[in-house]
């Protein structure tokens, strides 16, 4: 099957041409009929699938039936994105096709000047990408008037979930039409996904490729199991071997990013660090100078990683192993972009353990297990980190001293008892 079979119009055939796309991805193949009948949508499928274009041509397709005239347009279309750098993505995919049927996209989202946003919001979009947050601030200020959309996307609905959008995605929900076409695209079906769908979509269709998750194989996967105290000076010696090769490195918190950035630099590594508290401008910048090879190094969490798509990242590094398995994932699918090969390292503490099974279980594979100086070595049983027997000295220590404070504590209160009384009976005394 081609796209032409698909019943697109001639403007998007063109496009998907000039990009080399001919034959549609699975989700696409899938997802295009369902949304061209006008139903409501539930696709499961990981990043990198062309999901994007699945939502995108077949709405733009209905979209450009309709007669447009004048300056000033509604909103018809509206796709809820997770972070910036996502919704900046996302409307770049989407500008090409919409420039090509004469619509309007726009991007919004915080970090950025409010005014700029609302003096383009006036002017009128047809289709806008953006973050729920900067959403409702626009909505607050009645910069963007939501009554005509007919089309709503959630990308990325896991993520969303995840950085905790769910009472603002409900708000907008309250906000937006009753008639109008739901689109959901999620990497899995958490409990919460499961009643969103159930709240506010009407008989959707379920289209899923999500079940077939596993790491790519052109990527050399490699572990490292290590105490926390040792994570640091491994970072730094794996940086320092490695020079002038574009390195990304994921950790859980921005609090931490930020710290390791630091004791990065002082050792005279130059690096930077893209997470959730840098500004647009700041993200933006950071983003470019580490495709254009300014900086080497780049240290990101993964909500600020949605939508990095850098070529040439030759090694992922997993400071944190990542709570939910299918980060891991999408972590290490940064590299081996474009049919290129990577590695990814990961470090395991002791703590971690458990999230390492998850990882396994899920892309059915044992990772490789190496020494800090990378030779191939056995796995261990148990690490420092984790000795059964030394927890076990742990809490026989505290139970000991848990007990002897409790006894002194006891002991100085029937000292103070003691003391009150015999004050009372002196003052009786005297009385007397």
């Amino acid at each position: 099957m081609d796209f032409e079979t698909l019943g697109l119009a001639k403007p998007f055939l063109k496009v998907l041409e000039r990009q080399g796309l001919f034959k549609p991805t699975p989700i696409q193949e899938q997802s295009i009929p369902i949304i061209l009948k006008g139903k409501d949508l539930i696709g499961l499928a990981q990043t990198g699938t062309g999901k994007t274009v699945a939502f995108t041509v077949p709405v733009l397709n209905v979209l450009y039936a309709f007669e447009r005239r004048g300056k000033f347009r509604p909103v018809r279309m509206l796709v809820l994105s997770p972070t910036r750098e996502l919704a900046v993505q996302v409307e770049s995919v989407i500008k090409e096709f919409a420039s090509a049927a004469n619509l309007r996209s726009l991007a919004i989202f915080g970090g950025v000047p409010f005014f700029r946003q609302a003096q383009a919001l006036r002017k009128g979009v047809d289709i806008l990408v953006c973050t729920p947050g900067r959403l409702e601030d626009h909505i607050s200020q009645k910069t963007v008037d939501l009554s005509r959309v007919n089309h709503l996307v959630l990308d990325e609905a896991d993520q969303m979930l995840d950085i905790g959008f769910l009472p603002a995605i409900k708000r907008l929900f309250s906000l937006l039409p009753i008639e109008k076409q739901t689109l959901l695209f999620s990497a899995t079906m958490s409990k919460e996904i499961k009643n969103l769908t159930l709240d506010y979509l009407r008989k959707p269709s379920h289209v899923s490729i999500a079940s077939k998750v596993k790491s790519p194989d052109k990527i050399i996967q490699q572990i490292i199991f290590l105490s926390t105290s040792e994570k640091l000076d491994t970072l730094k010696n794996l940086i320092s071997s490695r020079p002038k090769k574009r390195i990304l490195v994921f950790l859980k918190t921005k609090h931490g990013a930020d710290k390791i950035v630091k004791c990065l630099i002082k050792v005279g590594l130059v690096v930077d660090a893209i997470h959730g508290n840098k500004s647009q401008a700041q993200r933006q910048r950071t983003l470019e100078n580490f495709k254009k090879g300014k900086c080497f190094v780049l240290i990101a969490t993964d909500i600020a990683a949605r939508g990095i798509d850098v070529q040439n990242v030759e090694l992922v590094v997993n400071y944190d192993l990542p709570d939910v398995p299918e980060t891991y994932v999408h972590r290490i699918g940064r590299t081996a972009r474009a049919g290129a090969s990577g590695q990814s390292i990961s470090f395991c503490s002791g703590r971690e353990k458990k999230q390492l099974d998850a990882i396994e279980r899920l892309i059915k594979i044992k990772i490789k297990n190496v020494s800090p100086d990378f030779k191939e070595v056995s796995r261990p049983t148990v690490t420092s980190e984790f000795d059964p027997a030394k927890v076990r000295q742990k809490s026989k220590r505290k139970r000991k001293a848990s007990t002897g404070n409790s006894r002194a504590w006891d002991k100085g209160l029937s000292l103070k008892k003691e003391i009150g009384n015999r004050s009372k009976f002196s003052r009786r005394k005297k009385k007397n």
